[in-house]
Parts: structure tokens; sequence; C-alpha cells
């Protein structure tokens, strides 16, 4: 093909709201013109299905996260403390730290376990739409999405009733220390700021559960840090934030993106309560159509080709988890809403040994939430769905608020 003929790379800035109210349309531009594409921030960026799955699930790619980091804010970026935290958790370790902190909590997350939780998350569901249901309007956000996670985790985590208020009111994710654009000085102090603070609070917690151990997750991980050589006390501390944070934002992410995308699409919506056995193959599909969790890194341990493109050892590399789930050589009609899709196989939970500790419990939390909205407030309407309000930033990716009514 002539050059001129070319597809262009699009030129975009992942900030942009524009680009953040629908990326979607760039992720098929770029998967046209460049599939393995060399950024300008000198990060090779991944958008076919094939591609991305190779690069999630092989082993000649790890985290490398420390000397990213260094790339990304300099050789002192470790003294930063939130990306010091960061740099503890499981979530950006390789073997074989990676594979003992997740060893540590894997017994919370078996299926069975998880499953238990069922009857739980559903009484929660039934809890948190009688707050409302008179009223005939909510924040599907901060009223329902956001609430039913963190009450799932503070459970798991032994979060005394009376410490959630905080959680509720004033604790939000912020997903920009992951995402490709480096953090403002400012940005940066605010992330700072709030690890200090919500770290804080853990090392009360853990304090209470030495004296008076229960049967949770944290007492579970403080007995682990107490016998020496399996947790530190940063680890401790950088974990359970993680658990915390991973446990309750992108579900309410999926519950958010996933409400609206019904919305935007009611013959889906209607479908959905008309047959609620379409639930669980629905999750996947909104998880595909919308994912809470828009890219992952990594860092390639030696020479590898990928979608004939060859790296080099220590390259850098961004996979699109949310082109890929819409690569129109995996899916027909990628950008169809299709709640009886088959053969979904979506990598919004990423893949090999980072999958999601907490996938399936996200799905079950998503599943009873849909079916408690479909059984109890069927005439729920959004309020705004041609231009609902985003939040800045791009790898985690969610809604600020979604107003919504019924009658």
């Amino acid at each position: 093909m002539p050059d001129s003929l070319a597809p262009q790379v699009p030129v975009f800035n992942p900030l942009d709201p524009a680009f953040i109210a629908d990326p979607y349309p760039i992720y098929h531009q770029l998967r046209a013109a460049a599939p393995v594409w060399l950024s300008p921030l000198g990060q090779w960026v991944m958008t076919r299905y094939e591609d991305v799955a190779l690069v999630l699930r092989d082993k000649r790619f790890g985290k490398n996260y420390a000397e990213n980091m260094k790339r990304r804010y300099g050789e002192n970026a470790l003294n930063e403390p939130a990306v010091a935290s960061l740099a503890r958790t499981m979530l950006v370790l390789d073997p074989p730290d990676h594979t003992r902190l997740r060893g540590l909590v894997t017994k919370a997350f078996t299926a069975r376990r998880v499953e238990e939780m069922r009857p739980r998350i559903a009484a929660v569901v039934d809890q948190l739409i009688d707050r409302v249901a008179a009223k005939g309007a909510m924040d599907v956000i901060a009223d329902f999405a956001h609430r039913l996670p963190v009450i799932v985790i503070c459970d798991m985590l032994g979060i005394p009733e009376e410490d959630r208020g905080q959680f509720f009111d004033q604790y939000k994710v912020n997903g920009r220390l992951i995402d490709p654009v480096p953090l403002s000085r400012a940005e940066m102090d605010a992330v700072n700021e709030n690890g200090r603070v919500v770290g804080a609070y853990f090392d009360s917690l853990f304090e209470r559960r030495r004296r008076e151990p229960k049967d949770d997750l944290t007492t579970q991980l403080v007995q682990a840090e107490e016998a020496g050589d399996r947790l530190t006390t940063e680890e401790l501390r950088a974990n359970v934030g993680l658990l915390f944070a991973a446990g309750h934002e992108t579900t309410a992410n999926l519950i958010g993106n996933g409400l609206l995308a019904l919305q935007r699409n009611p013959e889906q919506w209607e479908a959905l309560k008309a047959d609620p056995s379409l639930i669980p193959n629905a999750m996947d599909e909104l998880l595909r159509f919308d994912s809470s969790v828009q890219m992952t890194g990594r860092v390639a341990l030696e020479e590898v080709e990928v979608g004939g493109v060859k790296l080099d050892k220590g390259a850098s590399v961004i996979c699109f988890l949310g082109a890929a789930n819409r690569d129109p050589a995996t899916y027909a009609d990628p950008d169809k809403l299709d709640v009886r899709r088959q053969n979904i196989r979506p990598l919004s939970f990423g893949g090999g040994i980072h999958h999601c500790l907490g996938a399936q419990l996200a799905r079950i939390e998503a599943h009873e939430a849909f079916a408690g909205l479909a059984r109890r407030l069927p005439n729920l309407k959004v309020a705004e769905l041609t231009n609902p309000n985003w939040r800045r930033s791009f790898t985690l990716r969610g809604l600020t608020n979604l107003p919504a009514t019924w009658h």
C-alpha cells in the first residue's frame, strides 16, 4: 500500500475529556494504523486482542515497576510515598515476591468462599435500594455502585461498621498514578496525602487486630506479618490498601459503566428485566463493552516478537484492554452491546499470574446489583445519557456521578 493511502496513527491525549468520554473510535483507528505502535512516550502500545492476550499470559513479560516509574518520574521516583507504597504490592511485583504476597490472600478468594458471600451481597443490594426507593431518585454511583463493594470489602477486611463512613463519603481511588501520562506535582502531592491518611487508618486497624484477632482478612495478614519472613509492616500496609482499593473501585465502575450502557441500549435493559437468566452472560458482555480497567502495563524480560514486531529486552508495553475487547477480529460487530453474545472472553481482569484475584467477587457483586435494580426499580431511567460526567482518569474508567429517577 502506498504511504499516502496507509492509515494514519491518530493524535490523541489519554486525558482529553473527549477521549475519556469515548475512546473506542481512537482505538479502532490505532488498531488499523499501527496495532503494535511505539508511542511518543517510548512505550509499545498493543490494541489487538491476540497480541494483548499473549503479553498478559507470556512469562517473557513482567512488571519491572520500579524501572518504569524511574522513566516516568526520574531516578528519585521511589522517594514519592505513593509510588513506593504501590511498589510493595502484588499488583506490580514479579515472582518470587508476587507469588509470596498473592499466596497470603488467595485463601480468602477461593471460589467456594466467594460464592458463600452471595446471600450477604444480595441482602446489601436490597438494603441500598430500600434507602432510596421512596425518594424516586438517586445518584447511582454514590448511593449504590460505590457503597455496595465498599461494604463487601469492609466485611472481608473486618473494618468496623462505625469506621465505614469515611470510606463512603471521602475515599475515592485516584487512578492517575497508574495512567501512562505522568502526574503533575500537585496531583502527586494529593495522592501522597490520600495515601498517608488511609495508611494511618489501616495502621490503627492492624493494632486492633493484633490485640483482638477476628475471623477476617486483616487478621490473617497481621498474623502473617508477625510470622516475620512472610510479610513486612510496609507490605502489610500497602497490600491491605491495595485490596481495599481494588476491592471496590473496579466493581463500582463496572456497575456504573454497565448501567449507562444498558440505558443507552434500552432493548438490552428490557431483555435483562424480562429474563434474569441472561444476567451472568450480560456481565461478561458489559465487561467487554466498556471495561472498568482500560489499560495495563508490562515490560519485556527478554527480546520477544509480538504481532510481527521485535521488542528489545526492557521494552515497556502498554496493553489497551478496552481496545482488545472491541477487536473486530475477535468479536463481530464489536461496538454493539448484545447481552446474548456468545463466547465472550473479556480481558478486563487481565491475565496470567496477575489475573484479578477478585474477578469472581466482582461478577457476583455486579450480578446481584443488576438483578436487584431490574427487580426492584424496573422503571429506572438515567438522567443524562449523552454527556455523563466521566472521571479524569484513563486507566480506571468510571463516572463521577450518574443521576437516575423512577416512578
